[in-house]
Formats: C-alpha cells, sequence, structure tokens
C-alpha cells in the first residue's frame, strides 16, 4: 500500500510541476505580449486613465500614431456592453488616420465601481455623461472639436449628443444605426416571422417577442431566433483572434478581469425598458449641422439596417454618405475590422477635403 501511496503522490507532483510549468510559461507569454501592445508609438500617443465624471470615475484610453491627427471618441454599445476587453484591436487599425479614444460609460468595463453604481440611468445624466467626456478630451487633447463614431446603441447615445452639442463635434459615424427603440423591436418580429414560416420551433420563440414590453425573455428569443437562421451578431466570428487579443490585452489586469465577469448588468436591463430611454428615439429629428455617416450591414437584424437605411434618407446634414457592407451582420467592428477599418481610412480623407 505505502508503495502505490508513493507511486500516486509522485504522479501528482508531477502532474502539479507541469501545470505550474505551464502556468509560467503563459503569465511569461502574456507578459511579452502585453509589453508589446502597451508601446507608445513614435509621435504618437498611448494613454490610459480614470476621469472623474459626474461624481464617478470613468475608464478612457487613449491611442494613436500622430499626435497631430484628428481625434475620434468610440462609443460602445450595449447599452452597458463594454469591449475594453479585445476592441483595442479593431481600433488601431484606425490609429494612423486618427487618435481614438475608447470609454468605458459608467458601470460597465473597466468603469464598473466596486459595490457598484446605485445611481438610476437617466436620458439626462447620460448625457451630462457623454458632454463630459468630449469637453474632457478637448482640453486634454487641445483640440476644437473631435468626431464621434457609435455602434449600436453607441449610435443612439451619439447621435443624441450630436444634435445637443453640434459645436464639439466634426462629424457623426454610426455603425450598426439603431433609430427607435420599438420600431427596431417591432420590424425585428415581422422578420422574424417571414423567416419562421411554419416551423413550431421558431413560432414558439415568436410568442416570446414583445416589443412592446421589453423583458430579458425576449431579447433571448429574439438572439436565438437570430442564430437560428443565420443573422446572429458574431456569425462571421471575427477577422482576427479574439483570445489573443483578450489574453494580451495591454489595459487589463487580472483585478479587473474578475471585475468585468462579476458586473452586474440588471442597471442596464432597467434603464432599457424606462421611459428614460425612449427618449433617445430618433424618430422626427434628422436635421444635422455636421456631417453624417452611416456603416451598416446588409444582415443586420439587431439594429435593423432597413430603418437605418430609411432614416439616412431622411437626413439633412452639410455631407452624407451611407456604406452598406453586404452579407455583414450587426458584428461588423469584429467580422470585418479589415473593410470597416478602410471605410475609416475613406471618411478621415473625405473630411480632411470638407475642413
Amino acid at each position: 500500500m505505502r508503495q502505490i501511496a508513493a507511486k500516486v503522490l509522485r504522479v501528482v507532483r508531477n502532474v502539479l510541476c507541469v501545470l505550474a510549468a505551464l502556468l509560467l510559461l503563459f503569465l511569461l507569454v502574456r507578459f511579452i505580449g502585453t509589453r508589446i501592445n502597451g508601446r507608445t508609438p513614435s509621435g504618437g500617443i498611448n494613454e490610459s486613465m480614470y476621469v472623474e465624471i459626474n461624481g464617478t470615475k470613468q475608464w478612457i484610453s487613449i491611442y494613436g500614431e500622430d499626435i497631430d491627427n484628428p481625434v475620434l471618441l468610440y462609443l460602445h454599445g450595449g447599452p452597458g456592453s463594454s469591449t475594453s476587453a479585445f476592441d483595442y484591436v479593431f481600433t488601431r487599425k484606425w490609429a494612423d488616420v486618427y487618435t481614438v479614444v475608447t470609454w468605458d460609460q459608467r458601470n460597465c468595463g473597466k468603469s464598473c465601481e466596486k459595490g457598484g453604481d446605485s445611481a438610476s440611468l437617466t436620458y439626462d445624466l447620460m448625457m451630462d455623461d457623454g458632454l463630459a467626456v468630449t469637453q474632457y478630451l478637448i482640453d486634454y487633447l487641445d483640440v476644437e472639436k473631435i468626431a464621434l463614431l457609435g455602434h449600436s446603441w453607441g449610435t443612439y447615445y451619439g447621435c443624441n449628443l450630436v444634435l445637443a452639442h453640434p459645436e464639439y463635434y466634426s462629424c457623426y459615424i454610426g455603425a450598426g444605426q439603431l433609430v427607435d427603440m420599438y420600431e427596431n423591436e417591432v420590424a425585428f418580429q415581422e422578420a422574424a416571422a417571414e423567416w419562421a414560416g411554419n416551423e413550431e420551433e421558431a413560432l414558439e420563440l415568436l410568442k416570446a417577442l414583445t416589443p412592446d414590453r421589453l423583458t430579458p425573455s425576449h431579447f433571448e428569443a429574439k438572439n436565438r431566433l437570430m442564430e437560428k437562421y443565420g443573422y446572429g451578431m458574431m456569425r462571421d466570428g471575427s477577422d482576427y483572434s479574439l483570445p489573443a487579443a483578450i489574453i494580451f490585452n495591454p489595459y487589463y489586469s487580472l483585478a479587473d478581469w474578475i471585475d468585468y465577469l462579476s458586473a452586474d448588468p440588471s442597471v442596464y436591463m432597467d434603464f432599457i425598458v424606462s421611459d428614460e430611454f425612449d427618449r433617445f428615439s430618433l424618430t422626427g429629428r434628422a436635421e444635422y449641422t455636421v456631417p453624417f455617416y452611416n456603416i451598416n450591414g446588409d444582415c443586420d437584424y439587431q439594429t435593423n439596417y432597413q430603418l437605418a437605411q430609411n432614416y439616412f434618407e431622411e437626413i439633412d446634414a452639410p455631407y452624407k454618405k451611407l456604406y452598406m457592407m453586404e452579407d455583414t451582420t450587426h458584428g461588423l467592428l469584429e467580422s470585418k475590422s479589415e473593410a470597416f477599418s478602410d471605410i475609416l481610412h475613406e471618411i478621415a480623407v473625405q473630411q480632411n477635403t470638407i475642413e
């Protein structure tokens, strides 16, 4: 028995040694990768910091290859769906023509305060946050205006900021444009009914759709229907390695990951179903005093691309242009990051011509 116990002990010890070696190797590779990604380009900028915004500390990162390039603020989707875990990979593809700022909005990502932010989310609070971040960047980076790029909820948010405070923005760029939440969900219900036909499973999911009363069950059914019929946000995966982006993220520590994974999204669900969220609707609000650009996927039913196209036709702006990416769903920033970057470069050239 003693010999068997000794053999078991040796096996366990060897396994532990192998695991420890693998862990050390992983940590070493991660250390090297994060240091490489954390470098500052010559003549450029690579900074991250917490900024005091309306009583909370909110995280931003600033990256660009030329400090004299125009500044672009990226507004992530959700609301509450921070992309800071991996977005540096696709935003840096624009960093040769823009100084790109990414921002984790309150109570999500690296802006998720320990103990949570107890403040109820309102239209005015979110608008005040956006204005404060904008003014901070203009002052900190010593520029007169910034470009604004929103994705999904970020388009709802971004349009409202540009409509309310056009003096701070050189142009608006929307990707996966949301126009009106209620109309968006009704349009999805109609599209899904066409996909489903008489299929029993799909018909059961259709019953769970409640455009006039948004619930977690509604969004779960919506996501399942999109996945079932090939319109899921990440249908095409990504054109870069998401695991590598996460592992080699120069901005995230282990503590950041713990906070990221333990965040409570309920505050944003409460926001989505509130009357305050409805105030962001863009219905009947189409007069812009800055150039207006839209980049949408022609298979995007998360934010309905046809409603976005109809809204674009109503837009009255000094300059406007619509880009429709073929065979592309809502995840255009990740699945088509190269093609998306090409469009942003074209917009940057166009903006230089206008200015």
